[in-house]
């Protein structure tokens, strides 16, 4: 900033630097990640066993809806048949709740998956 500094000025000069430096494609490329690193890429075989792999992720930022006053729904999908199942829940519901949903209104119809396909939500991955 100081070498920038003996060159130009004018008012908001640092602000502007900042600002380019943050949006150029070249300085991006150069400096090193400081953000969290994303976890390796596997290849994921494709199933010929329904409900042995599913897909998991939320639905937020629905209306209100139900007698219970649902505001968020939990969609699980099987790899195999694409067949959905959606879960009326609340946005704020915890990893246990959700646990417990799975439990009571999934495992009991499909059986324990081999594995579960999920964006690590922070619900999940956090100490509980």
């Amino acid at each position: 900033m100081e070498r920038f500094e003996k060159f130009a000025w004018w008012l908001s000069w640092r602000k502007d630097v900042i600002e380019y430096c943050h949006s150029c494609d070249r300085c991006q490329k150069a400096n090193k990640a400081t953000g969290k690193r994303f976890g390796f890429m596997i290849h994921i075989q494709e199933q010929s066993t329904p409900w042995e792999v599913a897909h998991m992720d939320w639905v937020t930022a629905l209306p209100p809806g139900g007698d219970k006053i649902h505001n968020a729904c939990y969609v699980i999908v099987d790899r195999c048949s694409k067949a959905p199942i959606f879960l009326p829940c609340h946005k704020d519901d915890t990893a246990i709740d959700i646990a417990l949903l799975i439990w009571s209104r999934v495992i009991s119809h499909t059986g324990l998956f081999k594995n579960i396909i999920s964006d690590r939500d922070p619900r999940f991955t956090s100490a509980l």
